[in-house]
């Protein structure tokens, strides 16, 4: 028998962790983000804008800093985000339904989350899963699973003060609370990955499992290991999450995982395995993490963030594939030079996106200055009134800032709101910031919020999601001496002077609930489609719908309640969902401008004559659903008129010109507008019908 050839030995160069370029190249990005942006933008290079980027990227960095160790494994783990979600909702059940005390509530999160990632673990160990497979599988696990204990729609708020300061407290001289936790984390993950046997052998394992079974490693034992630290830290970030948001709900940590890797890859971990740097991961974090505030306190489009990290982050995998080709056992010089190579390609390309940002910049400050110079000093309005306002409006005064926020900004009722938002703005001469989440999410508006009051705007107006959520961070506003105002949707009363109301809770929900009386006959059900169960408009409503169903219709019921994130489409699969299983409903109650299209496509696709809709929306959007017959009747209110008012309630806030406890308030061509307590009033709602609806045209 011939005698085996004796195995070569694992290389050397995984397991000395020699320092890979992200050491060397991602500190000359940072440095150089950091020069950009406090040259281009506001109040950039300051102390507390330091600790709010620190703030702002704890709960990504847990996850970062928990999936460098799988990643160096040759693994992946896709379902850390959702399990945020899953462990934000059994953090909001074992406190408020269970009533167990925080710390308790936290421990059993944390147990859930290491359970998710031992059931990762055994699948990819025991199961010989590929890690990408079963991670994707757990992904939807997790967020169904969330979704259904939570029916999509429950939401846990109210935490006591002492949960919340840990999330939105600071500690002496500004640091954030959770700041020592993120080091304490990532410190333990540094020591597992760069100073221990184990962490050795993650490396050998990424860079030959085989090898290293042969070797006598416990392949198993240690990859299994790895997922069950990465599950029990999403739990804990989304800890960390529910303090900082205020609120626990399933959609907790939704996209988390994809920026999580995309810090860990462009920190210098290889996505193919053999190579992990905590530190880079870290390095790599804070590197998007100051180009997305960067952006925004620089006034450039935050979207901007997102390509320049997509680029960045296609160019380190493809050149990391790159320099991983050819056999595994490659010299260390080679391995060196190859991925020399691949970083500093990257920090190229970093480096032009951000001279492309300091030109933009500079660009549009020469157009603003350029139009300033040439813009009249009086302003024709379309009104006599909007004249009259113009004419003393332009006053020698200092220039405000006013930040305004939708709850999503592509949505088409907002696109219209913003139309008559920088008409207000051109008439008095302001800066308008328009700025918020591409979709509903309010930890996106707590941290656009955040980058605005260290930017230092005079006015915060937020169209609100999550009424808990934000009031924290507006609060933070004001005890900063930046005013805030609420439209659309209102926080707290405490968290701002006014609220900019288009129209009252009981107008509209009369309006609705007599409408649907009529078409029903008097006896029937319906169902609700909503934008959302947290935000504070949509609760009104649907409590005014209910409080005039009961009070004059106790024969019509309301079959289902059903959100679709402000999402047509979602809107559509919702309807339907609702059409299939209760044949009974007979009119849909859109109240959210995108489901009103989305709940009548689904009528119409379903060819169920009998279903009516009816509800919140643009004429625009439902005109050939109305001639059709499918919708009977929208009601609204001028769109472009709330834009118009929230930006003149602001400036008159800032300027000192309205105070709480004023009755009236003139808002330039729109005239005397009343004031109810602190909701600053557009009107009644319009009611569009096929008689009418063809005259307007947004």
């Amino acid at each position: 028998m011939a005698t085996p050839e004796p195995l070569e030995p694992p290389p050397p160069t995984p397991l000395t962790h020699a320092p890979g370029p992200a050491v060397s190249i991602l500190p000359v990005l940072l440095v150089l983000e950091i020069v950009v942006f406090s040259l281009i933008g506001t109040n950039f290079f300051t102390t507390a804008n330091a600790f709010e980027v620190i703030r702002l990227s704890v709960e990504i960095g847990l996850l970062a800093v928990a999936l460098t160790p799988v990643i160096t494994t040759g693994g992946i783990d896709l379902s850390v985000g959702s399990l945020m979600g899953l462990s934000a909702v059994v953090f909001g059940k074992l406190w408020r339904d269970a009533g167990a005390p925080i710390p308790l509530a936290a421990a059993g999160t944390l147990v859930c989350g290491a359970v998710a990632g031992a059931l990762n673990g055994f699948l990819i160990t025991r199961g010989r899963i590929p890690p990408l497979i079963v991670t994707l599988g757990t992904y939807s696990l997790a967020r169904g699973l969330a979704e259904g204990l939570t029916g999509g729609v429950d939401n846990y708020t109210n935490f006591p003060p002492s949960f919340l300061a840990l999330g939105q407290g600071y500690l002496a001289g500004g640091a954030p609370t959770q700041a020592p936790l993120f080091v304490v984390v990532a410190l333990a993950f540094w020591l597992l990955l760069h100073r221990t046997t184990i962490g050795r052998g993650l490396s050998a394992i990424g860079y030959s499992p085989e090898g290293a079974r042969h070797a006598g490693l416990p392949v198993d034992r240690w990859v299994g290991l790895v997922y069950i630290l990465s599950g029990s830290t999403a739990s804990l970030a989304a800890v960390v999450y529910a303090s900082h948001l205020g609120q626990a709900k399933a959609d907790a940590g939704t996209g988390y995982e994809l920026a999580a890797i995309t810090a860990v890859v462009l920190g210098g971990t290889s996505i193919f395995g053999g190579k992990g740097s905590v530190h880079g991961t870290i390095l790599g974090l804070f590197a998007i993490a100051l180009l997305q505030i960067g952006l925004r306190l620089a006034d450039l489009p935050a979207e901007l963030a997102g390509v320049a990290t997509g680029l960045v982050l296609l160019a380190a995998i493809g050149l990391d594939r790159r320099g991983e080709r050819g056999p595994r056992h490659h010299s260390s010089v080679s391995s060196s030079e190859s991925l020399t190579v691949k970083n500093s390609q990257v920090a190229v390309i970093c480096a032009a996106i951000l001279a492309a940002a300091a030109i933009n910049f500079a660009g549009n400050a020469y157009l603003v200055r350029a139009i300033a110079r040439e813009r009249p000093a009086v302003l024709p309005s379309s009104t006599e009134a909007g004249s009259r306002a113009a004419s003393t409006d332009h006053a020698p005064r200092a220039p405000l800032t006013v930040a305004l926020m939708p709850k999503s900004k592509g949505n088409a009722y907002f696109i219209t709101c913003r139309q008559g938002a920088e008409e207000a703005a051109a008439e008095l001469g302001v800066n308008l910031l328009w700025d918020g989440p591409t979709d509903p999410d309010p930890a996106k508006q707590n941290e656009v919020i955040d980058t605005w009051i260290t930017r230092g705007v005079d006015v915060i107006a937020v169209a609100v999601e999550n009424r808990e959520g934000v009031s924290s961070v507006l609060r933070k506003a004001r005890e900063r001496g930046i005013k805030t105002l609420t439209w659309d949707a209102d926080a707290e009363e405490d968290a701002r002077e006014f609220f900019v109301n288009q129209a009252t809770p009981e107008g509209i929900g009369r309006t609705l609930m007599d409408n649907a009386a009529r078409i029903l006959g008097g006896k029937g059900s319906f169902a609700i489609i909503t934008a959302s169960l947290t935000a504070g408009n949509m609760i009104a409503w649907q409590k005014a719908i209910e409080a005039r169903r009961l009070e004059k219709y106790p024969n019509i019921t309301m079959a289902a309640l059903r959100p679709c994130d402000d999402l047509q489409k979602k809107a559509f699969d919702e309807t339907t969902t609702v059409l299939n299983a209760n044949p009974a409903v007979k009119l849909f109650m859109a109240i959210c401008s995108p489901a009103v299209p989305g709940a009548a496509e689904a009528v119409k696709q379903s060819g169920r004559t009998d279903v009516k809709v009816i509800g919140i929306g643009l004429p625009n959007d439902s005109k050939r659903y109305v001639h059709a017959g499918i919708t009977d009747c929208v009601i609204l209110w001028n769109t472009r008129d709330l834009g118009y008012l929230t930006v003149r309630a602001a400036s008159a806030v800032a300027r000192g010109e309205l105070k709480r406890g004023a009755t009236r308030f003139a808002a330039g061509r729109l005239g005397e507008v009343h004031i109810e307590g602190t909701d600053i009033l557009l009107g009644q709602p319009y009611l569009f019908t096929k008689d009418n609806i063809d005259k307007f045209d947004f």
